[in-house]
């Protein structure tokens, strides 16, 4: 559902930085916590190995600026669904992830689509638990 399978390779290491930045705007990542998030795409990562850029926070938004839709808002909905992971969220990140959507141009109906379809996999992911546990 995450469709990361549909970035390139460059495409995916920057999103991972960017998710990184994203997240450890608080201070509060780990490499634990790093590899962690990272895990938790490998299915959809395949054989790709992410390996750290030094690219700023505005260099990385300048870059998926210049993406197709598609690309956008792969990375929106993706910054989204890890939003809801970590247990540090703040307003700061939520200022930032607000931040990734304007300057990648996407509006706020489209936001508003992709932030919704995040908690609804949510909601079915946990539903399912509960009925194969019950």
């Amino acid at each position: 559902m995450l469709l990361l399978s549909l970035l390139n390779d460059e495409e995916k290491g920057y999103f991972f930085d960017l998710l990184l930045k994203i997240i450890a705007f608080d201070g509060k990542v780990t490499p634990d916590d790093e590899q962690s998030i990272i895990n938790t795409f490998q299915s959809e990562l395949g054989e790709y190995k992410y390996q750290s850029s030094d690219k700023t926070f505005e260099e990385l938004l300048e870059y998926f600026k210049e993406k197709s839709k598609v690309v956008k808002n792969i990375v929106l909905l993706n910054v989204f669904n890890v939003s809801l992971l970590d247990e540090w969220y703040s307003a700061e990140e939520h200022f930032m992830i607000e931040k990734v959507q304007e300057n990648l141009g996407i509006t706020e109906k489209k936001g508003l689509e992709l932030k919704r379809l995040v908690y609804a996999a949510r909601d079915l992911r946990e539903r399912v638990k509960r009925v194969i546990s019950e």
